[in-house]
């Protein structure tokens, strides 16, 4: 009586864990059980109880995907739903919504999946990296770091990030640059998305110590695929300038200003363990007669194991009516050492 009892025990626990078990039958036929956690640019994050380590897996080379877990989606076409997924066909899902009903769509056209069911954690992402860079003539040593936390919801992402770059001499001044964003976006059907931000950067080289510029606008995304995407805004900034010697500063160079911005951003992911990333924006100035400003980014990325990274990237900064004492451009080549995290 004792070993039935046992066994039913067994069976029925060994049911339930499987029940709440997410399923992928791959091209090759093999199937995996456990836990599809998200993917995003094209690579899958799977975990089963017999391995110590996550499995990556690329998105097109899942035949079948069976979940019991819950998902934020997201399709190429930019619509988000809530809800578990079914394969019903050859490259076809069916999306069953957490609120009820349901929809079908291709395979690939999924661009994003994470678990909604694990609460807070499960939605953050995080990344931190350093640099170093020493040379022998003049005693030059530049350290930098950079590092970054994104929130996302159903509905909207909520991101931070700093970064700094600081250069020391023997012979020469010392130079220091520190950048920092706290960003917002709303995700509106069809690729459409609202974006809000506030950036500060502080640059020796352009005798700013600070400049806090706040943006309002609206996005579009183009492409938007599991192999990269590209996207556009435009809107209005406001800006808040402080100069080293604030004396210096000419009649029509004021500390505040409206401008206008344009911008586009890029980002490459199905390149192996490689990935691109480049963003540029356009400031013409409204209240400031010819002034015009541009900052530009570019990050390679190449990963390694255990959520290692190694990055080379940099930045560029430029204002046609720099003030007194300060370079019109200012700009940065890094190299850098880092972790992510999930």
């Amino acid at each position: 009586m004792k070993r039935i009892l046992f066994l039913t025990l067994a069976l029925f626990s060994a049911v339930l864990v499987f029940s709440q078990n997410d399923s992928l039958i791959l091209n090759n036929g093999n199937t995996i059980v456990g836990e599809l956690k998200d993917m995003d640019r094209g690579v899958a994050t799977f975990e089963t109880p017999y391995s110590d380590e996550d499995f990556k897996i690329e998105w097109d080379g899942i035949k079948k995907i069976y979940t019991n877990t819950s998902y934020l989606i997201s399709t190429s076409d930019g619509t988000r739903y809530n809800g578990t997924i079914q394969s019903v066909g050859d490259n076809q899902v069916k999306i069953n919504f957490d609120k009820g009903g349901s929809t079908d769509v291709s395979f690939m056209d999924i661009v994003y999946l994470k678990s909604v069911d694990k609460g807070f954690w499960n939605k953050v992402n995080a990344f931190v990296d350093v640099g170093l860079d020493l040379t022998k003539a003049n005693d030059k040593m530049t350290f930098s770091t950079r590092m970054g936390i994104d929130y996302i919801a159903p509905r909207w992402l909520l991101g931070i990030s700093f970064n700094t770059n600081i250069t020391s001499q023997k012979e020469g001044p010392n130079t220091n640059r520190t950048d920092g964003a706290l960003s917002y976006q709303y995700f509106l059907p069809k690729s459409f998305y609202i974006p809000v931000s506030i950036n500060y950067l502080k640059s020796s080289e352009q005798n700013l110590n600070a400049r806090w510029t706040g943006l309002v606008g609206a996005g579009y995304y183009f492409f938007h695929t599991n192999r990269f995407y590209w996207g556009a805004n435009l809107g209005v900034s406001f800006n808040n300038e402080n100069y080293a010697q604030p004396d210096s500063v000419p009649n029509y160079f004021l500390q505040k200003s409206v401008e206008g911005y344009i911008g586009t951003e890029l980002n490459l992911f199905d390149i192996g363990d490689f990935s691109l990333s480049t963003a540029a924006k356009v400031y013409p100035s409204f209240s400031e007669a010819g002034r015009m400003r541009v900052d530009f980014k570019l990050d390679t990325k190449y990963d390694l194991p255990l959520e290692f990274y190694i990055k080379l990237g940099g930045s560029w900064n430029y204002d046609n009516k720099p003030v007194t004492g300060g370079s019109d451009m200012d700009y940065v080549l890094y190299t850098g050492f880092g972790w992510e995290w999930p």
